[in-house]
């Protein structure tokens, strides 16, 4: 009970909360939505409460006065004229199961919660995700801006055509043609502009008084219906005289003659008329008239004979508005003017309500100013661009020309609607409980299928730029939107396509041609848990250039229940600094008794499945010599056994804090590879990767490797420069002599075996495809030609490498690599044993072969135990060997700064440390003194795998 009581301390009650969530209401229009609000300072404040309008007078009444509008009483007889009867049917038909489908669509939607201010935008948004939602969002927001200038210009139309046609600045009398339709685009843009401000002005005052001049429009609508449903059953009893003129089968245009019919008789002779005229070059019977004119007759019919024999079909809309009307024409001339006022004051009303709340979310930066307004929550800044934007429609003045521009981003926004509804239905989200149950997935999709067949068959064009406009918004909200979790479906199929991903992955290591490295970052942190080396994000993004994975990890010291505070703000830390060197990837921080075991974790279990990191980088440590930073010594070598162990690849980088960061730019300057011992090619493929990025991308490549005086220089050079072609690699090449060292023969084992190999080819008349195939193989197969040779009457021997090492008797590649760098770079001749009678006896320098030749071997074991020195191989190396090293490491060292001390970047192989702990000091001290008088250095160890191929 003692529990349930301090629970309730700090919980709320049961019935409290019940009573909330039963009692919530849908905030108000352009308000703080409701998970946010918590979050907004001002949203704490007392506001004024905004006016609510209402189901009826909110979405019944702008529906309504969206219908019965613009395009019902101006367009729909030109539709039935151009289409005839059955053709406006089925466009109709296509139009209405449009809408019911996403109806539908959006009922499902809508009953799955509650939706806040936004309406489509909000529905969109919550189930696709910000960017979607933002890009369909600014779309419907267009499309109901231009939907208000194509009222304004139906109003204007209706006005100056039917009602006052003397009103009008620009006369039109007199003129036709473009004349007189320039004379009417210049009249709706003035008239036009003057009711836009009339109405903004109303808006501005309040949704009030738009409310109650709605219900005025709306009653005028609706009588005006009723009148045309009037006239028709009178016109079944008692049909007008509206006589139609034919030629052949088409319709006449009555406004260019008086009398229907070719010539007329006056008097004793035939006289032409005006329609002979409009088809003859002369008034005469002689004249040359059109061709379909002569072959057809000339008749008149009645337009509108009744009830039981309809309208008749391919009027051309001739029909004079308010005809079918009763008791007066003026009546549906009256209707149909109010009602396209009435649409356009909603349009101004709900659009600066749906541009306030996309820029309360926040995820279009600039935007963010039209989320404020008056105290009670009107929208005053998104009022004004409305207005601005509206403007542009009405000085484009063409109804024709706006109509299409508001459909496509109308009919952009119902696609995503059912797009939504169907993502929500086939992912089985657990939140998808919609009330409303007669939907269906397939429904959605054919409604959305049918939304994108309207788009082009209306207007391809506006189609292909609506959809460049919504792109353009998606993709900027990606670049520079703020993060949203909203739990949206594109979250839910991400999720699905990430574990099929990461399940394929499992199905194998990735081939050499995709190999790339996958880098495990380890960064250190301060007593303030911030990243003490940011360089070394940057030097990750220049290496990765946004590929591949990223993994950014640090350690924190203690236990996770007393520590968690100090991980949680090291995350932070460490996902600020990957934001600002933009390095995409994940952060993670492991908190462990001690550092080295949480380094041990990291390692080990990073990653998820097949997508894990294959590189490790880190920084060599600072100060290394002072007492106080030994376990950072310790650390960091223990790290290279366990890379090694696992085989993974490791970068360590020298002088840190000299590397560029990613604002810097080198003009010039050389990358330099000391390639050493052959890695896999990874010292070859890390400068290449390097010089996509804009820092190195004027750095050139050189590549430098070590030749003894009995090496021919010019075929080293040669082979190598021919490796390099196969590799479609561009880089100089150097072969630097070394008069006193023994290094040469490990460093051009490769090139020297590829020699011999290339030779034996041609004696064995191989194609040119087939030598290349060979020449790959080298690679393949190197390790095997630094290998201990096993007699089989001898006891297994093994190389001085490996001893030094304390390497295990198992024949492992990676061993070998780490046996061969050992050998390489503390001298082959470090520790040298007399050979014993039951040892093998040295080859002689004749028979030796170029994988013969590095193999020094420890006796057996029955020599150890005679010999101190050798039963010890600790105490040998630390006797022995030691100033041997040091002493190959300065002569390297000095070879090394002679050419690279002005390059950018230098990038050496990493020998493998001692596994013998005592000798962890001169590892180190090795090191130093490797990498001495360099700038920038990179030590690669490889991973124990080919990372580059010859192959396309």
């Amino acid at each position: 009970m003692a529990l349930f009581e301090e629970e309730m301390d700090t919980s709320p009650m049961v019935s409290s909360l019940l009573s909330s969530l039963a009692n919530y209401s849908n905030l108000t229009q352009g308000s703080k939505e409701h998970e946010e609000a918590e979050n907004n300072e001002e949203a704490r404040k007392k506001t004024v409460q905004a006016p609510r309008m209402g189901t009826l007078m909110g979405v019944y009444l702008p529906c309504m006065q969206n219908i019965l509008g613009v395009i019902l009483f101006l367009r729909m007889t030109w539709l039935v004229g151009a289409g005839g009867v059955l053709g406006t049917f089925i466009i109709v038909f296509m139009c209405c199961s449009t809408t019911m489908l996403t109806a539908i669509s959006m009922s499902a939607i809508a009953t799955n919660g509650v939706v806040p201010a936004g309406g489509s935008y909000y529905m969109i948004s919550r189930s696709l995700g910000p960017e979607f939602g933002g890009a369909v969002g600014i779309c419907f927001y267009l499309g109901t801006t231009f939907a208000g200038a194509m009222y304004i210009l139906g109003c204007i139309e209706i006005l100056l055509i039917y009602i006052v046609p003397a009103a009008a600045i620009f006369k039109m009398e007199g003129l036709e043609g473009a004349e007189a339709e320039a004379a009417l685009l210049n009249n709706m843009r003035v008239y036009g502009t003057i009711v836009l401000s009339f109405m903004a002005l109303v808006v501005f005052v309040g949704v009030k008084y738009v409310n109650k001049l709605a219900l005025v429009f709306l009653a005028c609508v609706i009588l005006s219906i009723l009148a045309v449903y009037a006239g028709v059953i009178k016109t079944s009893f008692d049909p007008p005289f509206f006589p139609v003129c034919l030629l052949g089968n088409r319709t006449l245009v009555s406004k260019g003659f008086d009398i229907c019919a070719k010539t007329i008789e006056q008097g004793n002779a035939t006289v032409t008329t005006k329609l002979w005229r409009a088809f003859c070059d002369s008034e005469f019977l002689n004249a040359t008239c059109d061709e379909y004119f002569t072959s057809n007759n000339v008749s008149q019919i009645q337009g509108i004979p009744g009830i039981t024999s309809g309208i008749l079909a391919g009027v051309n809309g001739n029909l004079v508005i308010g005809t079918l009307a009763w008791p007066s024409p003026w009546v549906i001339v009256f209707g149909s003017f109010f009602s396209t006022c009435g649409a356009g004051l909603q349009s101004l009303t709900g659009a600066p309500r749906l541009l306030q709340a996309i820029a309360r979310d926040s995820i279009i930066p600039f935007l963010r100013v039209f989320g404020h307004g008056k105290a009670n929550g009107e929208p005053t800044w998104a009022l004004l661009l409305t207005a601005c934007i509206c403007e542009t429609g009405i000085l484009i003045a063409s109804l024709d020309a706006v109509a299409p521009i508001l459909s496509m981003f109308f009919l952009m926004c119902y696609m995503f609607v059912n797009l939504a509804c169907a993502l929500q239905t086939l992912l089985r989200t657990p939140n998808w409980r919609p009330r409303f149950k007669f939907y269906h997935w397939a429904l959605s999709l054919l409604g959305m299928s049918l939304c994108l067949t309207l788009m082009f068959l209306c207007s391809w064009y506006y189609a292909i730029v609506a959809m460049v406009i919504a792109s353009c918004i998606y993709k900027y909200i990606e670049f520079c939107g703020a993060e949203k979790e909203w739990g949206d479906g594109i979250r839910g199929i991400s999720l699905s396509a990430a574990r099929y991903a990461l399940m394929r992955l499992e199905e194998g290591p990735p081939h050499t041609k995709n190999w790339r490295p996958q880098i495990l970052v380890l960064m250190s942190l301060d007593g303030e848990q911030s990243v003490e080396q940011p360089r070394l994000l940057s030097l990750t993004s220049q290496l990765k250039a946004g590929k591949g994975l990223t993994i950014v990890g640090a350690c924190v010291e203690g236990t996770y229940l007393n520590n968690q505070p100090q991980a949680q703000k090291a995350d932070q830390s460490l996902r600020k600094l990957m934001e600002v060197e933009k390095v995409k990837g994940f952060s993670q921080v492991v908190i462990s008794s001690n550092l080295r075991d949480a380094t041990s974790h990291l390692i080990q279990a990073g990653g998820l499945g097949g997508l894990r990191h294959n590189t490790v980088l880190v920084s060599f440590p600072k100060n290394w010599k002072q007492a106080e930073e030994h376990h950072r010594c310790r650390n960091f070598i223990e790290v290279v056994r366990e890379t090694t162990a696992a085989h993974l690849a490791l970068l360590v980088t020298k002088n840190i804090s000299a590397y560029p960061s990613n604002g810097e730019r080198f003009t010039e300057g050389h990358i330099d590879v000391w390639w050493i011992v052959h890695d896999g090619g990874l010292l070859m493929l890390l400068p290449f990767l390097l010089r996509q990025h804009k820092v190195w991308r004027k750095c050139k490549i050189r590549i430098f490797t070590v030749a003894q005086m009995d090496d021919n220089s010019i075929q080293m050079k040669k082979d190598l420069m021919t490796f390099l072609y196969h590799l479609r690699f561009d880089a100089e090449v150097e072969v630097v002599e070394m008069h006193d060292s023994d290094i040469s023969a490990y460093t051009y084992e490769k090139t020297l075996v590829m020699e011999q190999r290339s030779q034996i080819l041609k004696e064995m008349h191989l194609t040119k495809n087939e030598r290349e195939r060979e020449i790959q193989s080298i690679t393949d197969v190197s390790r095997g030609s630094i290998r201990r040779k096993n007699p089989s009457n001898l006891h297994p021997q093994r190389s001085i490498a490996e001893e030094s090492v304390g390497g295990s008797g198992e024949e492992k590649p990676e061993e070998e690599v780490a046996a061969v760098s050992q050998l390489l770079l503390y001298g082959k001749n470090a520790t040298p044993t007399p050979t014993s009678p039951t040892s093998p006896t040295a080859p002689t320098p004749a028979a030796v072969t170029p994988g013969e030749e590095v193999q020094m071997t420890w006796t057996d074991e029955t020599e150890k135990t005679n010999n101190p020195a050798v039963a010890n191989p600790e105490i040998n190396m630390m006797n022995q060997s030691n100033f041997r090293r040091m002493h190959h490491a300065q002569e390297l060292n000095g070879v090394i700064v002679k050419k690279s001390k002005e390059a950018k970047l230098v990038l050496l192989n990493m020998p493998g440390p001692p596994k013998n702990r005592n000798g962890e000091e001169n590892y180190m001290e090795f090191l130093e003194v490797l990498t001495e008088g360099l700038n920038r250095v990179l030590l690669v160890r490889g991973g124990g795998r080919e990372v580059i191929t010859i192959y396309s």
